[in-house]
């Protein structure tokens, strides 16, 4: 998979901007549900990673990058990829619900994950053409209001 390459090249320089982003408070999911607006700051970036893929619902997908711009971390798609890797299993995220850019599959088109992935989104009602979704018919795009509401940061 490229995109773990790069953040296993990214990760052996250990830059500050690594560490920082290498930083997790312990914060569960279930934690960060239950915590006020007020405390959002403390929430690490993978919290709040976790905490969008968790809203995505059913029969809708996200982007690596769109996941990141509503976590607070714009540019930073490749470290979801990395938050969505290190994610405790028993958050039981719906990882498959995000796709690159272009609306495709990450992984290789021959390996297993990239089978599971397209399984999943089609038990979801979630078309998908040779590793492809057209975002246009199931992109998920939040209201305001869920924006504002359902992101405790």
């Amino acid at each position: 998979m490229v995109l773990f390459g790069i953040i296993m090249r990214f990760a052996k320089d250990k830059s500050p901007l690594y560490r920082y982003l290498e930083q997790d408070l312990a914060i569960s999911l279930e934690d960060a549900l239950d915590m006020p607006h007020t405390q959002g700051a403390a929430l690490s970036p993978m919290a709040k990673i976790w905490h969008i893929v968790a809203m995505i619902p059913p029969g809708k997908v996200s982007s690596y990058g769109k996941v990141a711009d509503f976590a607070g971390l714009p540019g930073r798609a490749r470290y979801v990829s990395k938050a969505l890797k290190s994610a405790p299993e028993h958050l039981s995220l719906p990882w498959h619900r995000v796709l690159n850019s272009q609306g495709k599959i990450s992984f290789d088109k021959h390996s297993a994950s990239f089978q599971e992935q397209m399984e999943l989104l089609r038990l979801e009602g979630v078309t998908v053409n040779c590793g492809k979704v057209d975002l246009s018919e199931c992109e998920w795009q939040p209201d305001m209001a869920t924006l504002v509401m359902s992101i405790p940061f």
